[in-house]
């Protein structure tokens, strides 16, 4: 490997600033002023103290670089590329262009080295954190004393931005509290923000900050001076029981004469001119665009072989392991790989006793302990809810400091950390990671769901105390439209069932399902028991929607409903059948899951010729129209709740059977007056 020099050093960080200036410049769109002040940074830990392979991108024992400041997206892809990951000059050149693998933030998936989707500020330092969390789990299980095959530091950049937002706070104070000692940041301290410098609104002290949290902080005045960042990173890989926070004065925009710490050269190009201008400032070519000097090149190919050897003396490292540990060497690639097996599955608990009423978040816990032995890699807690939420795996200790092998997470009151923290966990892999709080609480995790989905990553989400149902707490914690605003969330499997053996069930589809985030939203009131030998098998809600109760042949009205309102449909489904009326009343737990059934199945449960239909949710009617169509009726709320018994608010709102009966007699006199006609 060539002998890193001053002057190669230099010339490496001009070649990524330029590049990304060129990037942006050439795509007319883009930010350019991060890279150029963070250059020496990516340059540092990518060829010098990074483990990485650019030929296998996904190699187990890599260190990770988590880009949170996402808008200096330049930065990333341009070292990517000079390493020799599968982001060639054509991709740079095609930056934020239509179907490039270059975007505009980075998005987890789409680009070769790209460890996690950022771009919305402090979630990418927070799925970092969630990588901690789940590497400090898997290498406290899978860790020998003689041989430790995870054994690695997850990098990354962050920005003021990324420090002012909520999010950032919650998980480096868990981060600190967890004493996760693998997490290296930097902080890029430029003083400039898109209104201009940071003092209009940030002025808090970042260093004592963090160290109350209980990070190690290092401080570097000057982040073009290599020797102080090798100081600092060296200083942090030994500090093994804090994470590490690395405060690096930058210059936004470094070498710009007319642009450098302003906030212009934050999110537009330099323009033409003053990309010449820098170029010139730099001793940089200025008839050149996407340059890179031959001993660049060489030095990075050197890089690229070096990575190389490192994955192939872990794959040593690796074989013995699996010598000498046969079982936990299984049980680790199992679990990367995401291998659960099948006999989980049969020990979903059945429910057969229905002379007694269960909350499905009861049976969920019940589900949740029923399988947990048999799967290794489940881990879950919730954000201070465990005995509210039943997410408390009995007898598998709590995370900590001092127990990363336990399974039970405590997040405290951080839903927002929570869910980013999630995500991080499901992007590293070997864990099956879910996090519980109450529905209402949805929208503190909202951005965070948002990015899972975006990234095809499947965290679980037990969302409890799910309706005005919830009773005397009232309406600031009975959620309304949070159903609808979570289902309006592109790719998110939403699932509420009905009664305790749907609510097993539920976590059978939701451990199974790939691709995209899942909801499962349960009561806090305790529900009937439905007689599996008189109904249909709750098994049918893996299909997202199913027939219940029918009374043969084509029905004169279909009744759906989801959660707690299916027992009282049920009712009123078996009233009007008494009466000779054919009432079919389907269980709709999960419209996500019905959609991705067979045309032909959706027409057999909701047959075409039958107009007459009721859905039944204690939320806003909001998408129903879809099941009900514009015939029917949606027995729904439009308002807020209140607070009183849960009797009085069930009944105050509407949803009895009674209501629901007198409804569906209301829709089919509709019809009957219409023939007449």
């Amino acid at each position: 490997m060539p002998i890193q020099t001053k002057q190669l050093d230099d010339l490496a960080i001009n070649t990524i600033r330029f590049l990304a200036v060129d990037g942006v410049q050439k795509a007319n769109s883009g930010h350019p002023g991060m890279p150029m002040g963070c250059a020496p940074i990516a340059y540092l830990l990518y060829s010098k103290y990074m483990k990485h392979n650019p030929s296998n991108p996904k190699w187990l024992n890599r260190d990770r670089f988590v880009l949170s400041a996402g808008h200096g997206s330049m930065l990333l892809y341009s070292i990517l590329h000079l390493c020799g990951y599968n982001v060639s000059l054509d991709d740079l050149k095609k930056f934020r262009q239509w179907k490039s693998i270059t975007p505009g933030h980075p998005e987890y998936g789409l680009t070769p080295g790209v460890e996690t989707t950022t771009g919305p500020l402090g979630q990418g330092i927070s799925n970092a954190i969630g990588m901690a969390i789940a590497q400090a789990h898997l290498a406290a299980i899978f860790n020998k004393d003689d041989i430790k095959i995870l054994d690695h530091f997850i990098y990354g950049i962050c920005s003021d931005g990324d420090l002012m937002e909520g999010v950032s706070h919650e998980t480096a104070s868990i981060a600190g509290h967890l004493k996760l000692g693998k997490i290296i940041f930097f902080y890029d301290n430029n003083h400039i923000s898109i209104d201009g410098p940071t003092s209009l609104t940030f002025s808090e002290d970042i260093p004592r900050r963090f160290e109350a949290y209980g990070w190690h902080v290092k401080h570097v005045k000057d982040v073009n001076d290599i020797d102080a960042l090798e100081s600092a990173v060296e200083e942090a890989q030994k500090t093994a029981d804090k994470p590490s926070l690395i405060v690096t004065d930058t210059h936004i925009g470094y070498g710009s004469p007319h642009k450098q710490d302003t906030a212009g050269v934050h999110g537009s190009p330099l323009g033409e001119e003053e990309v010449k201008l820098t170029k010139r400032n730099l001793n940089w070519p200025e008839d050149k665009t996407f340059y890179v000097p031959d001993e660049v090149s060489e030095f990075f190919r050197s890089v690229k072989e070096e990575g190389a050897k490192k994955e192939e003396q872990w794959d040593k490292l690796f074989e013995t392991y699996s010598k000498k540990y046969p079982d936990d060497a299984k049980l680790f690639i199992d679990l990367m790989n995401g291998k659960t097996g099948d006999e989980w599955k049969n020990k979903l608990p059945l429910f057969d006793d229905t002379s007694k009423e269960v909350a499905t978040r009861t049976s969920s816990g019940k589900t949740i302990n029923a399988i947990a032995p048999y799967l290794p890699g489940f881990f879950g807690g919730s954000a201070d809810l465990h005995p509210s939420t039943d997410t408390f795996m009995d007898n598998y200790g709590s995370f900590s400091a001092e127990h990363y092998e336990n399974r039970s997470v405590h997040y405290g009151v951080r839903e927002h950390g929570m869910a980013s923290i999630l995500n991080g966990m499901a992007i590293y892999g070997g864990v099956i990671p879910f996090g519980a709080t109450f529905l209402i609480f949805s929208d503190y995790l909202r951005p965070a769901i948002r990015l899972a989905s975006i990234s095809g990553v499947r965290p679980i989400y037990v969302f409890t105390h799910d309706s005005i149902g919830l009773g005397e707490d009232g309406p600031t914690h009975q959620p309304v439209e949070h159903l609808a605003s979570l289902r309006a969330i592109p790719k998110l499997v939403v699932i509420r069932p009905a009664d305790a053996n749907e609510s097993a069930y539920a976590w059978q589809a939701a451990i199974e399902h790939e691709g995209s985030p899942v909801a499962l939203i349960l009561t806090r009131q305790k529900l009937p028991v439905l007689d599996q030998k008189k109904y249909a098998s709750a098994k049918n809600l893996l299909k997202g929607a199913y027939v219940l109760k029918d009374s043969g042949g084509t029905p004169d009205i279909i009744l759906m409903a989801s959660g707690s309102e299916v027992s009282i449909t049920l009712a009123a489904g078996e009233k009007l059948n008494a009466e000779g009326i054919k009432a079919r009343v389907i269980s709709f737990p999960s419209w996500e899951l019905f959609e991705m059934q067979p045309n032909e199945y959706k027409e057999k449960v909701f047959p075409s010729s039958v107009r007459a239909r009721i859905s039944v949710e204690a939320g806003v009617s909001q998408g129903w129209i879809k099941y009900v169509t514009a015939d029917g009726v949606s027995i729904s709320i439009e308002k807020y709740g209140a607070s009183a018994p849960l009797k009085d608010v069930m009944n105050g709102y509407g949803f009895t059977a009674e209501n629901v009966y007198k409804t569906a007699k209301e829709v089919l006199a509709k019809f009957k007056n219409e023939k007449v006609r």
